[in-house]
């Protein structure tokens, strides 16, 4: 296959360069089941050197290579040329600053997660034998799927609410909430839920779906959302309602 690529670009260090434009780019001889990392390293090494992204494990774990591709949040390391077709257009996620090209600045990102206490709090004795605090398979299974985040941000910047308020904290944030508020050894529940029903909390999200059509981990973004409001209303996540199943469809 030949592959033409349409890149957003932008450089602040270079004058000519420092309102955002796009570039194009030609691969030829692509297989249908090259990434669409694979070809952004042919194009850096082979063609243009400038061009500057983030990248690190190319597994799908790490999260840094999400962009925007096709207009869909996606992670380069993950999507198939075969499942974008032969014009592929690449841009940075939208609503963070961007620094350079496709790499955002992910601080305003990462202080909205530092904000809803993304650990676990339990100052209660350990027990006498040493181990660690035990936990059933069914407590663990309430909040297994929000485990599965790996802080790539494709969620957050897929929110209109994100893009049209910058300090809502966004559905990544509160997907990492979710997985210690629903955690029956922690005991932070009354700070995270105040935490959580600011104004910039939960209470911003519309319901729209977006962040759970873009993550690449499949987890049920909307419905830990929902699962907090509902938490929030109670005054604790004890004993809220599931209204769908954790297992996967």
């Amino acid at each position: 296959m030949d592959i033409r690529f349409r890149i957003r670009r932008y450089n602040p260090e270079d004058e000519a360069k420092a309102r955002p434009y796009w570039q194009e780019y030609e691969l030829k001889e692509v297989q249908p089941t090259d990434r669409v990392l694979e070809l952004l390293h042919r194009i850096k090494w082979e063609q243009d050197g400038t061009l500057t992204f983030r990248r690190s494990c190319s597994a799908g774990i790490c999260g840094s290579d999400a962009m925007r591709i096709n207009g869909v949040n996606r992670l380069a390391c993950k999507l198939l040329i075969r499942d974008v077709g032969s014009s592929v257009q690449v841009e940075p996620i939208l609503g963070l600053p961007v620094l350079k090209d496709l790499v955002v600045d992910m601080e305003p990102f990462f202080a909205h997660y530092r904000r809803v206490m993304p650990y676990l709090v339990n100052e209660e004795a350990v027990p006498e034998d040493g181990r660690e605090r035990l936990q059933t398979p069914a407590a663990r299974s309430v909040y297994d799927d929000s485990t599965n985040c790996i802080l790539c941000a494709a969620c957050t910047t897929a929110c209109p609410s994100f893009w049209a308020n910058g300090e809502y904290y966004g559905p990544a944030a509160i997907v990492q909430a979710h997985r210690f508020l629903f955690d029956d050894r922690d005991r932070a529940e009354e700070e995270r839920l105040a935490v959580l029903g600011e104004g910039d909390g939960v209470w911003r999200c519309r319901t729209v779906f977006n962040c759970t059509s873009a993550c690449p981990r499949n987890i049920e973004v909307t419905r830990a959302i929902g699962e907090v409001k509902m938490a929030i209303r109670k005054g604790s996540p004890e004993g809220v309602i599931r209204p769908f199943s954790h297992e996967k469809h």
